[in-house]
């Protein structure tokens, strides 16, 4: 194997799409938060995960402080709808650079939904909200461009009955998006299950 080495610190510019090419796929959380004049925005975010379960955490990083930030930390709500196939050009239309007097719900066509927690509405279309609560946040760097994670603690959930199969939601029908390199999207290809093994199963005879 022929390995190409980079130094972070040396890459400058050309960082950002590089490790974007390769931490894939990443989930989209489309953030939905009211600014202070009660404008609705509405914007995508391919740094998502879950950071904890008890308490439940998602966690959001914005790259630079931008709209969602700052509504964010001005309410201390904020709501993650999940990007399904046929909403990636409206969650897409939120990526644009909108004033904050626009709201992306407008801008893209997309129907308000009251929140049961938050003051934040939630995406109408998307089939999965999570209610969220500030509850910190950690910033990387002093630069314009510099990342911001903000931390929500998950206080309602709710999903359409149709996506779900029993406890879980269906993959295939929930059929959501997600991030990769330069502007490439992706949808659900193929889909396996591997069982986890106890080591109790593998454990030689006489193990502990």
């Amino acid at each position: 194997m022929a390995r190409t080495e980079h130094d972070p610190a040396e890459l400058g510019s050309a960082l950002y799409p590089l490790l974007n090419s390769v931490v894939v796929p990443r989930p989209i959380a489309w953030v939905s938060t009211v600014a202070a004049d009660g404008t609705h925005n509405l914007a995508p975010h391919s740094y998502f995960t879950v950071a904890s379960i008890a308490p439940p955490v998602l966690s959001v990083t914005s790259i630079g402080t931008k709209d969602t930030v700052r509504n964010a930390r001005a309410t201390g709500e904020f709501v993650v709808s999940i990007v399904t196939r046929a909403l990636a050009d409206a969650a897409n239309i939120g990526g644009t650079d909108y004033p904050p007097h626009m709201s992306e719900f407008d801008e893209a066509g997309l129907h308000r939904e009251p929140s049961r927690v938050v003051r934040p509405p939630r995406v109408a279309e998307s089939p999965v909200a999570l209610e969220c609560r500030l509850v910190g946040e950690r910033a990387f760097g002093d630069k314009p461009s510099s990342s911001v994670v903000l931390f929500g603690e998950i206080v309602a959930i709710a999903i359409d009955e149709r996506v779900m199969n029993g406890k879980f939601a269906d993959i295939r029908k929930l059929d959501p998006v997600s991030r990769l390199g330069g502007n490439e999207w992706g949808a659900i290809g193929d889909v396996f299950e591997l069982r986890r093994i106890p080591y109790a199963e593998i454990a030689p005879p006489g193990a502990s």
